[in-house]
């Protein structure tokens, strides 16, 4: 089946090179059993892929399963997985199969595999390596013939080194990689897919269909777009719904794409009877909350250069030597008093962590309070605003002590 076939099989609009590529790779890999990992940031349309593999396969007769790995919570996510025995955890009240086991023969997807805990990661790199799985509280080892399709908007090769990822794991997902091009990358795909949505929605609400002046088409075409596809399908809906002009200008435009020159997720425009959108204070809490990580990365940096100059000075008190490559202390400075000033700066800087991490995590706290607020308490639409998955939220409520 050529390309184009499989476009409009799928419903795929664009003829930007990478996304014909990216298509090529999920036939021509299909009819094998070899593990896929599609990569590519959220909102480009990974989850087709997937079912381009499965039904281009010998498989396409049994079952397929996608499962967000971010949308169940840690301590659930091996049962749905794997399955459970009776009385194997609280409200285990019968056994239960996992997806693992139902899918024998089929596909599963499992989407945003990142997000999969490290424990998780172990049981799933044994069914990867031999077929073989074990259910929770079981100690018998059951076996699939399950084809594996795994998808992620993560930079794997960082979490691998921040020791969120098992390396052995991303390779056996990594087989065949499928990279998933987005929006700003396949600028000339713009035009297509407004085109097609402006009709879908023009279609579905009864309405002439909204059209684009080449000015507003080229500010769309130099716009960022962080939610790629996603979001142009979102605005697009926005623009037919709220406008009486059909013929969308600039200014009109600019209303649904504000911060049109930062690179953080823009705040989609929302009616005069809606919520108010997220302030630009609430993009700084944001960019703060993604900053904390790397404050306590920061701290633990400090503490270890803290410890190696105890150990330094240590060292030249007790056997009276210069150590190689140290710098010699010289006046008006005593080595002394030299040493003290540098415990002093270290224990100055540390507080100054502490304390510019207290008041992160309080900003934190403060920005998943409103986005739950204005999302009414539903997790799932507040988790998308702030740009983390439902079970990282879930486990912030907890930190956090949250009452919804």
């Amino acid at each position: 089946m050529d390309v184009q076939s499989i476009k409009q099989r799928f419903k795929i609009i664009g003829n930007d090179p990478k996304l014909n590529r990216a298509i090529e790779i999920a036939v021509q890999v299909a009819e094998t059993d070899l593990t896929v990992l599609i990569n590519g940031e959220s909102g480009t349309g990974k989850d087709v892929f997937p079912q381009i593999i499965h039904q281009n396969s010998s498989r396409k007769h049994k079952n397929y399963f996608a499962i967000n790995c971010g949308a169940i919570p840690e301590g659930t996510i091996d049962s749905e997985l794997f399955g459970h025995e009776k009385g194997s955890f609280t409200g285990a009240y019968e056994t239960r199969k996992g997806y693992f086991e139902v899918a024998d023969g089929g596909t599963i997807f499992l989407d945003e595999v990142g997000e999969l805990p490290l424990a998780t990661q172990a049981r799933l790199l044994r069914v990867l390596e031999n077929g073989e799985f074990i259910k929770v509280g079981s100690s018998k080892i059951q076996k699939t013939d399950v084809r594996i399709v795994a998808a992620t908007n993560l930079n794997i090769p960082m979490a691998i080194e921040k020791g969120k990822f098992r390396e052995d794991l991303y390779y056996r997902l990594n087989t065949v990689p499928i990279y998933m091009p987005s929006l700003r990358e396949r600028k000339d795909d713009i035009r297509l897919l407004f085109r097609k949505f402006s009709a879908d929605f023009a279609e579905k609400y009864h309405m002439p269909a909204i059209q684009l002046t080449q000015e507003a088409l080229v500010m769309m075409e130099n716009y960022r777009w962080d939610g790629n596809v996603r979001q142009l399908k979102n605005i697009t809906e926005q623009i037919s719904i709220i406008e009486n002009e059909r013929v969308v200008t600039p200014e009109i435009l600019k209303n649904y794409l504000p911060n049109n020159n930062v690179t953080v997720l823009p705040t989609l425009y929302k009616g005069k009877h809606e919520d108010e959108p997220i302030s630009e204070r609430d993009i700084l809490y944001k960019v703060l909350f993604d900053m904390k990580n790397d404050i306590l990365e920061l701290r633990k940096t400090v503490k270890e250069l803290s410890e190696q100059r105890v150990a330094m000075q240590h060292l030249t008190d007790t056997q009276n030597i210069t150590p190689i490559n140290a710098t010699v202390i010289s006046s008006p400075l005593e080595e002394e008093d030299a040493f003290v000033y540098v415990q002093d700066t270290d224990n100055e800087i540390r507080n100054q962590d502490e304390e510019q991490t207290l008041s992160i995590e309080e900003k934190e706290k403060e920005l998943i309070c409103k986005a739950l607020e204005r999302h009414k308490g539903k997790r799932k639409e507040a988790a998308k605003e702030l740009g983390i998955s439902e079970r990282t939220l879930y486990r912030k409520i907890n930190e956090y002590k949250i009452n919804l």
